[in-house]
């Protein structure tokens, strides 16, 4: 297992990550972006997992879900 963090500029940066990274990563991105419009809906599409960078708990919380999942499945 490993981690790629990666400081983007603009939301839309995260639409080309997607595509060149590994596929067993799994892309997490700012819940904020969930909420631009059509960048949001491609994002939600295309299977990105949203954190609530506010409520620290919150994020943790789904972050740890996604890692028993993929664990425990075996799946991206």
């Amino acid at each position: 297992p490993y981690v790629i963090v990666c400081n983007h500029q603009a939301s839309l940066d995260l639409m080309g990550m997607v595509e060149v990274i590994p596929d067993r990563c799994v892309p997490i991105a700012k819940k904020e972006l969930m909420y631009m419009g059509t960048v949001g809906w491609a994002c939600w599409l295309s299977g990105i997992i949203f954190i609530d960078r506010h409520r620290r708990e919150d994020a943790i919380d789904v972050i740890s879900q996604t890692a028993r999942t993929i664990r425990r499945e075996n799946v991206r």
